[in-house]
């Protein structure tokens, strides 16, 4: 039996300067690192700013991504799955993958993929406790989904970078209430999702692996669960499901912090009932930290009473993130699953990051490595 196991790793690709949207609301050369410089404490305790050890670079630029590349796949990643924004009038943040990734990509082995984050896009950057206005709904048009997938189909699925299972390049969705919305209900959206594969194999691929990203404690403001949620990924016929972050699964106490073990513990538990529950393949999450503050309007009065003023996750060490890998690692050993993802690369605005900060450096990339080598 293979015992290979495939690390991919969400990407957050709003850390490039000039995007047009961002340039349109917060003013030219904004990106998040500004939150991340602007970050405070908020409560006793709270280890804010985050510092970046290779500086606030600039995600667009080849040689600055070339950095990444080489430090993901030395460490243990296989694939980035870059959050992929598309709304009704096109694109968005995709500086980073078509003029950072892609170029430096061309001599690497690093592969990756793309899951299209169709949430509503809220003015978060930062927010007070109660004003989140909406900048870009999640939800689309047909004609503008079917765009979409041309799009993706055309300039991503045929590159030789892209990562595949059974030859399929495999494409995720975050928001499947909004994907239901956009395709006029449920039969709109089995037909959309059947066309999204017929158009791939138009194109000569073998068609897509449809991913659901699935949840049991909403986040964001306006997410909410979807009722027999297993029911509605089989029905829709999606190849497998897979986890965004643990706190999508876990109630976070409303408190300052949880502790790391604590909230894996919590998410293990989901895991297995997700097991039970879900006749699909679940790719499993492991999740470095959390901690969404620098998304806060510093000079508001700091308490847990909804994103992004959540509770954080403390004790979320490299050794403790190097125990929940190699925890997962081993169940996945005895499964017939082969990949996982691991939240996040670079959300330095939540909290979850494998990018080398100022306390511990090389931290969580080593304690990857450790536990995945590459032999």
């Amino acid at each position: 039996m293979d015992r290979k196991i495939d690390v991919g790793c969400y990407y957050f690709p709003n850390y490039h300067p000039n995007d047009a949207r961002n340039a349109a609301v917060h003013g030219s050369g904004w990106s998040e690192w500004e939150l991340v410089k602007a970050a405070r404490p908020r409560f006793p305790g709270h280890r804010q700013p985050l510092k970046p050890l290779w500086g606030y670079t600039d995600e667009s630029r080849p040689e600055v991504m070339a950095r990444k590349i080489d430090a993901a796949w030395s460490h243990g990643i296989d694939y980035f799955i870059f959050d992929y924004y598309h709304y009704n009038d096109g694109t968005f943040l995709s500086g980073c993958l078509d003029r950072g990734f892609l170029p430096a990509a061309a001599e690497s082995p690093l592969k990756f993929a793309l899951m299209w984050a169709n949430h509503d896009w809220l003015d978060i950057h930062p927010c007070g406790r109660v004003s989140r206005p909406l900048l870009y709904p999640g939800k689309v048009d047909q004609d503008d989904f079917r765009r979409m997938c041309r799009h993706v189909t055309e300039h991503y699925f045929r590159h030789p970078s892209y990562y595949t299972i059974n030859g399929m390049p495999y494409f995720s969705i975050y928001h499947l209430e909004l994907l239901i919305e956009s395709c006029g209900g449920f039969a709109g959206t089995r037909e959309a999702l059947q066309w999204f594969r017929e158009e791939a194999r138009r194109a000569g691929l073998p068609g897509v692996h449809l991913n659901a990203v699935i949840w049991g404690s909403p986040v964001l403001p306006g997410e909410t669960e979807l009722t027999e949620q297993e029911k509605v990924v089989q029905q829709l016929g999606f190849d497998s499901a897979a986890s965004y972050v643990w706190i999508h699964h876990i109630d976070l106490p409303k408190a300052a912090q949880y502790p790391y073990l604590e909230a894996f513990q919590a998410y293990w538990r989901k895991w297995d009932e997700i097991e039970r529950q879900y006749r699909i393949p679940y790719f499993p999450n492991v999740t470095a930290g959390w901690d969404p503050s620098p998304r806060t309007l510093m000079t508001d009065r700091w308490e847990p009473v909804g994103y992004p003023y959540t509770c954080t996750l403390s004790e979320n060490t490299p050794e403790n993130f190097r125990r929940a890998l190699a925890a997962t690692r081993d169940r996945l050993l005895k499964s017939e699953i082969r990949t996982f993802s691991i939240n996040c690369w670079n959300e330095w605005t939540e909290g979850s990051m494998l990018e080398p900060e100022a306390r511990y450096g090389y931290g969580y990339l080593d304690a990857l490595k450790a536990v995945f080598p590459r032999t």
